[in-house]
Parts: structure tokens; sequence; C-alpha cells
């Protein structure tokens, strides 16, 4: 008898909601594994970013492929807006491909660059469009399908010769002979390729902030009044300075630094004692105590140009903190943006906290960490581990 493992059968959970999974998968013989039957679906490749910003991590944590720009609002609504924007024809054709061409029951590789493959799954269900997508490190990736990925990585990506991959477009149909026989030799085990999907963030608590709910949280939390009230008039400051950068040209990193990092964190009660540019590769060291010192460093800050992924810089800023066990603080930035890290003793630096300055949030769900609040705490001298 022919073994039960067809992808189509698979492919019938029918998500279409919050729930993450649908009915259970085919049956199969106790230690069976899955066919792949390649010819008889699409097969697509999907980029999981680009050589700055990787959201690999995200796509494969949450059960999902992600397309933008989506602040625009739902397909297909949104292709009249889109095109006011003046997004080019090609970036609409390759969101219409993952909105519509993409079908539930298709198989998609998760790539990056032009060699690497992260992992392979299918599309389950329909196109959706999702909110809590919209800040990923900087980017809007609203335009949402659900996959069971049935192969990951683990932390050693399947390499390809360059440009087995291709170039270009976010989505696109996959044409590699090389790649679809590997597929087809992938041993895909009957539990994974049943399993239920992840369920998508809890986001019925996420908020906007308003500067007042900040600035009480602060004071509640033991930063001085002075510090609070030059922290909100500079913040109004330094988002008209970096929307301004953002219509002309992009800071340098040093810019950056200099006119939009610096003057916030100098605000959160930073003195310039405290704070040296440019020290040991450091971008901005900042400092417990005098003298400024390996034992005395507090915090390492690494920027970035605006624009430009933050949260890629978190393993450059964990590099120079190593070796320095009073530096249990690490922020990642490109002048609007923040990732706050805090030492774990047992997992090393975990993201604890995110915010944009131009669009403050209490919590980010699909980072699993606090908001604005909690990173403008956390990078202030008054924090204290625990």
């Amino acid at each position: 008898m022919e073994r039960v493992g067809v992808m189509v059968e698979l492919s019938l959970d029918g998500v279409k909601g919050l729930s993450g999974a649908g009915p259970p998968g085919p049956a199969f013989r106790k230690d069976e594994t899955m066919n792949w039957n390649l010819q008889e679906h699409g097969v697509w490749q999907q980029a999981a970013g680009d050589t700055d910003r990787d959201c690999s991590d995200l796509c494969l944590e949450w059960d999902v492929i992600l397309n933008g720009p989506g602040a625009a609002g739902p397909w297909p609504e949104c292709i009249d807006r889109l095109d006011d924007l003046g997004v080019s024809a090609r970036k609409i054709s390759d969101l219409r491909r993952f909105c519509e061409k993409m079908q539930n029951g298709d198989y998609v590789v998760l790539r990056l660059g032009t060699s690497l493959i992260l992992g392979v799954g299918q599309v389950i269900g329909d196109y959706q469009w999702r909110e809590e997508f919209g800040d990923i490190d900087g980017w809007d990736l609203e335009h949402v399908r659900r996959v069971r990925w049935l192969w990951k990585h683990g932390g050693d990506p399947k390499r390809f010769p360059t440009y087995t991959l291709k170039q270009g477009d976010t989505t696109q149909r996959l044409d590699s002979d090389e790649v679809m026989d590997w597929i087809a030799g992938l041993k895909v085990s009957a539990g994974d390729a049943k399993r239920r999907l992840t369920s998508l963030p809890d986001c019925t608590g996420v908020e906007e902030v308003s500067l007042e709910t900040i600035s009480d949280f602060l004071f509640d939390h033991g930063v001085a009044s002075g510090s609070i009230g030059h922290l909100l008039d500079e913040m109004g400051e330094l988002v008209r300075i970096a929307k301004w950068y953002q219509r002309s040209s992009a800071p340098s990193e040093q810019e950056t630094v200099t006119y939009l990092v610096a003057p916030l964190l100098r605000a959160l009660g930073w003195t310039p004692q405290m704070m040296a540019i440019e020290w040991n590769k450091v971008d901005l060291a900042l400092f417990g105590r005098l003298p400024r010192e390996n034992h005395s460093l507090s915090v390492v800050v690494e920027a970035k140009k605006m624009n430009a992924s933050c949260l890629s810089a978190a393993s450059q800023a964990e590099s120079y903190a190593r070796g320095n066990p009073n530096c249990r603080r690490l922020i990642v930035t490109d002048g609007l943006r923040y990732g706050v890290y805090v030492k774990n003793r047992s997992r090393g630096f975990q993201l604890h906290a995110y915010m944009n300055l131009t669009n403050l949030k209490n919590t980010y769900p699909v980072y699993r960490c606090e908001g604005a609040s909690e990173a403008l705490l956390t990078m202030a001298p008054e924090w204290r581990d625990g």
C-alpha cells in the first residue's frame, strides 16, 4: 500500500483566524515519514531579510513568513495607497505573489542571501494582515502567511553555491533543481508533519504610551523629577531632529550618537563624566562610577545608521561587554529605535525592552519583551537589576 503522506493532505487545516492550528493531519503508521510530492504544489522561496536585517528567528518562532511594506493596510485595499506613496510596481507585484498567488498547501523555503536556507515548511491557510508585525526592527511587515515549519536549521543552515537562490524580490517561485532534490530527501516525521502551529502573539494589551504615563512610571521607580522633565522635553526635540534626517539624508553613526543617542542618555541623567564616546571600540560607553575603566563599565551602547537594523548589532555589543562582569546592560539603536538587553546569569544577554520614539508602545509581544517605559527606565542610571 502506498504511504499516506501527500502534502496536499497536510494543508487542509484551513487556518484563517488566530488559533494557529487546524484539525490533525493525516494518519501515519508508526515511524513513517512524509512524502513531499513537490510536483503537485507551488514551491516558493521567501527572503528572511537582507544583508542588514535577518528576521528568520521570528519567522521560525511564530510559524510565519512576512512581507512589507504593510503600514498601508491589508491587501488588496492597500494597492492604491501604495501607489500613491511611490511604492514601485515591482514591489506591488511581489506583494501580489505573497498575498494572492501563494496558496494554502504550497511549500516555502526561508532563504538568507542567495545561498542559505534556514527553514522549509508548508503554507497553512489564507493570507492575513497582522498589526503586531508592524515594527520588526524598523520594517513594517504586517503581510503574513502562516507556515508549518517541517525543517529548521538548528544553528546549521543549509548552504548551496552562491546564486542558487534568487536575489531581488522577497517572494519568488523556486526553480532550482538542486534545492528541489535536497527538499525531496528531507525526512519529516509524522509528529512534525501534524504539529499544531504556534499561536500568534497575544496583542490584546498592547497600547500606545503617553508621555504622562512614562513620567509617572519613571518617577515611581526612583528617577529624579528633574531628569524626567528634561527627558520629556528632549524626546520631542529628538523626534523632530530624526524626522528631519529622514526627509533629508540619514546621519552617519557618529552623528547618530552625537545628536540623537547621547542627548537622550544625558536627559536620562547620565553625566558627561560617566559617558565616553568611542571608548575601546565601543560607540558609547556608560560607567557606573569613576574612573572610566573596564571594571566600572556599566552599559555598552552600539549605534547604527538611521533606518538600519539596530537589533542585529546586539552580538557586536555583547562581544564588547564580554569580560566586564559589571556590564549588565546593552543598548542598540539607530537613533529612533532602541533595543535594551539585560544580562541573565544563566542565558546571557536577553532582549528586555524595545522602544520606537515615534511610536511608543507599552509592550512588544512579538519580541516577548517590554516597551517604552521599561526601556527608558532600564537605560537610566538609577536602574537596578531585579
